[in-house]
């Protein structure tokens, strides 16, 4: 079964208030997706969905999202086995964009660097310039060995 999205509705109550998802997905096809730890809300990524992506993940209850480096559809943690167990799928008032409440499995990482989350380092302001310090700990896997990749 693949779920369709009708078209957004063009008046503002029924989008904002109405019972029918229906993604505003943009001009490239894509509704953004922010992505927490259903445990305790940590931000763990922010990826990008198209409508075969949502579908399969409101159909299957685990994560999907589209790449748009690689031009294709992908099942987050199939290689590395930190599959995204969906909890609770939200989307917000203009439904622009997907809120994704989720349990990891696995090492509990979500970024592709063996870390926990996407957002792992903290910008500061140093001598005029903006830097980069990680605050996000370190990672639980080694990437090389994962993914096969340095």
């Amino acid at each position: 079964m693949t779920i369709t999205f009708e078209p957004a509705p063009s008046d503002k109550p029924t989008l904002e208030e109405g019972v029918l998802l229906s993604p505003r997905f943009d001009a490239h096809g894509l509704v953004t997706a922010v992505v927490t730890d259903a445990r305790d809300g940590e931000l763990l990524m922010v990826a990008h969905m198209n409508a075969e992506a949502l579908s399969l993940t409101i159909e299957t209850g685990i994560a999907h999202y589209y790449s748009r480096s690689r031009g294709k559809l992908w099942k987050k943690g199939e290689t590395s086995g930190n599959l995204q167990t969906v909890r609770q799928i939200l989307t917000d008032c203009d439904q622009d964009a997907i809120w994704l409440k989720v349990e990891v499995a696995g090492h509990d990482a979500t970024c592709h660097t063996g870390r926990r989350s996407c957002f792992y380092r903290s910008v500061t302001l140093e001598n005029g310039q903006a830097r980069l310090t990680v605050t996000g700990g370190d990672p639980s896997f080694d990437p090389a060995d994962v993914y096969g990749k340095n």
